[in-house]
Order: structure tokens, then C-alpha cells, then sequence
């Protein structure tokens, strides 16, 4: 084995080095590829969601991949924000005037950083923060085939649209059966409780 000189430990160091940094900055984009992949919520379309921590890199992928700043003399791109946009009608009706329930109206609420027009921002964001790291999608539609209890929950509706957890997403709750009773109250406090 030959001894060590300053020259040698140079290279050696500079390699490990540039090997670090192609490694971390690749990981995000795999990070952010693999959460993109696919739903393993369901069958899929524009409102299903891969829960996190379903990919081979776990939390030091999505560490990086969350990472701000530059690295290395390179920005690291962050996943957007949560942005959504929420219309409840409490009474069922298409529009959302404001004048027909205590439910009723159109709000914005935005996750990281938090803010918009929702009347609880931070506690809504922290459900939806809550439910992504239970890997459960609350926008997911209720299958056609479930068998759902057959109860009224009342005419209440809502729509939501938006972007979550970066993707996107268009769907409308009700609660009209058991099934959509509960995909309403998974996302108290996001639309509100009893349904207005």
C-alpha cells in the first residue's frame, strides 16, 4: 500500500466530494418522482394522491427534496404549496353567495406558509399535514361500487380545488350516504363540521 501524500488525499477528498453532491442534488428529483408516481389510494385520475413515504427513499429523500436553499451553488426546487379553494353551500344549491347558511361561501387556504381566506387556516393545514403523513388521500373519490350506509347527512355540498401535496385536484363532497358523511368529517377541519 502506498504511502499517502497531500496530492493523493486531495483527489480523494475532491471525488468524494463531487460524488456527495451528485447524489444529493439527483435525490430530489427522484424524491419528487417517485411521490408523483402513482396513486396507492385508489385507481387513480386527477385527485388521487401517493401518500408520503411510499418510495425506497423515505425521509432523507423527501428531506431533500423539501430542502431550501442552494446547494452547492445549485437551487434545489420545492415542491409548490398547498393551495386550495373551497365552496360550501349549505344548502345544496350551485351557487355559494353567503346568504344561505352559516356554511355557505367560497375561502382559499394555503399550506406552507399558511394563510388565505379559511377561517382556521393552521388547524386545517395541520389535518391535511396530518392525513398526508397517514397516507390517507381525503380527496379521493367514493368508489361506484362501495356499499355505503343509506343515511342523509343533508344538502350540504362543497367543492374543492386546488393543489395538494403537489398535485392537483378537483372534487366535490356531499352527504348524502355514509360513505360521503365520512369523506366530508375526514377533512374537518378543512370543510366544516355537521356540514355548516
Amino acid at each position: 500500500m502506498k504511502p499517502s501524500t497531500p496530492r493523493r488525499l486531495l483527489f480523494t477528498a475532491a471525488t468524494s466530494v463531487a460524488a456527495s453532491f451528485a447524489a444529493l442534488t439527483a435525490l430530489p428529483a427522484v424524491a419528487h418522482a417517485d411521490h408523483l408516481g402513482g396513486s396507492h389510494l385508489g385507481t387513480g385520475g386527477p385527485s388521487a394522491v401517493s401518500p408520503l413515504g411510499t418510495g425506497n427513499l423515505g425521509a432523507v429523500g423527501r428531506a431533500v427534496d423539501n430542502a431550501t436553499g442552494p446547494i452547492g451553488g445549485h437551487t434545489v426546487d420545492r415542491p409548490a404549496a398547498d393551495r386550495l379553494s373551497i365552496t360550501v353551500n349549505a344548502d345544496g344549491a350551485d351557487g355559494a353567495d353567503g346568504a344561505d347558511g352559516a356554511g355557505d361561501g367560497a375561502y382559499t387556504l394555503e399550506c406552507a406558509p399558511t394563510g388565505g381566506t379559511h377561517p382556521s387556516p393552521s388547524d386545517a393545514c395541520e389535518r391535511l399535514d396530518q392525513l398526508a403523513k397517514e397516507g390517507v388521500n381525503p380527496f379521493q373519490e367514493v368508489p361506484r361500487d362501495a356499499a355505503c350506509t343509506q343515511q342523509y347527512g343533508g344538502p350540504e355540498t362543497a367543492r374543492v380545488q386546488g393543489t395538494w401535496q403537489g398535485r392537483p385536484v378537483d372534487t366535490t363532497f356531499s352527504r348524502t350516504d355514509g360513505c360521503q358523511i365520512s369523506r366530508w368529517n375526514t377533512l374537518v377541519p378543512v370543510l366544516p363540521a355537521n356540514g355548516g
